[in-house]
């Protein structure tokens, strides 16, 4: 008896994955021999993950940084403010590009290196 519930009980999970996996949606088709076959659809995982969100969004201030440093604060400010009064995506990359505290303070240490 005890062999028998351990196959239900492994019948039950295998059903349980199945249902899990069709409740993001499922497809029916038809095989050649005739016989519909029901399967679910494939979930789409966005591609970037925590760490390269956070890698991008490092690179990004370092980069401002960069610019800010080498460029001098003044420069910097009338090149976005130049760039604010573009089109739409200019004005988008301006709003990205201004100045912010975190990049200021790199900005600040970045100086010194870079005379």
């Amino acid at each position: 008896m005890n062999h028998q519930h351990a196959e239900f009980r492994n019948r039950l999970r295998q059903l349980d994955r199945k249902h899990a996996k069709a409740a993001h949606g499922f497809r029916a088709r038809m095989r050649s021999d005739g016989l519909i076959v029901v399967e679910p659809l494939k979930v789409v995982r966005s591609g970037i993950s925590g760490k390269v969100f956070i890698l991008f969004v490092v690179v990004g201030l370092m980069f401002k940084a960069f610019l800010m440093a080498a460029l001098g604060y003044a420069s910097y400010d009338y090149r976005v403010a130049q760039l604010g009064e573009g089109s739409v995506i200019e004005r988008g990359g301006a709003f990205l590009m201004q100045r912010d505290p975190v990049s200021y303070r790199i900005a600040e240490e970045l100086r010194p290196l870079l005379r």
